[in-house]
């Protein structure tokens, strides 16, 4: 991807309305007494599309926006969608993402990853919360939930930031038919 002030304000753009969107609707949505957490899935999304160093940059952004708001530990959020993004980034740097049903798989994996890390992060840190083997049901369906709402998310946020993406330009240029002899 490349990063110029309009790309950065696309992203900015992208990421408050998220985070908005998050805390304001799917934190109040319950489909089986779970929420769906879009974030997971939109920090991944943009590291698939920018790669590992702009998908810690982005999760870690997210996650003290997000702590910020609520107003929980300055951190843990940051820190569990740092890795998430960095991770998703990297893989994207080691392999080429086809179609739309790769991403979704992604968001839904990372996800998972994502809700797990942040209750180990609880646990370590002695955040007092029950355990119970609903946590697991809750990571399932929390991972569902994303790989469904991963896709619209990656191809809306692709079709965004489509202007800076480096394989697209290349696709484009090699696309045009060529005139012989001219």
């Amino acid at each position: 991807m490349i990063l110029t002030p309009k790309i950065l304000a696309r992203i900015v753009a992208i990421v408050l309305l998220g985070v908005l969107l998050q805390l304001s609707f799917f934190s109040r949505v319950e489909l089986l007494h779970t929420s769906p957490d879009v974030l997971p899935a939109l920090v991944v999304a943009l590291a698939l599309l920018g790669g590992g160093m702009a998908g810690a940059v982005i999760g870690f952004s997210v996650g003290l926006l997000v702590a910020a708001l609520v107003g929980e530990v300055l951190g843990l959020t940051s820190l569990v969608l740092l890795t998430t993004g960095y991770l998703a980034g990297a893989y994207r740097e080691r392999a080429d993402i086809f179609g739309v049903l790769m991403p979704a798989l992604l968001c839904m994996g990372f996800t998972i990853f994502a809700e797990a890390g942040y209750a180990v992060m609880q646990l370590v840190l002695g955040v007092d919360a029950s355990i119970s083997a609903l946590v697991l049901r809750d990571l399932l369906l929390k991972g569902i939930y994303a790989f469904f709402l991963g896709a619209p998310i990656y191809v809306g946020v692709r079709r965004l930031l489509r202007s800076a993406l480096v394989e697209d330009r290349a696709v484009r240029r090699s696309s045009q038919p060529t005139v012989l002899g001219a």
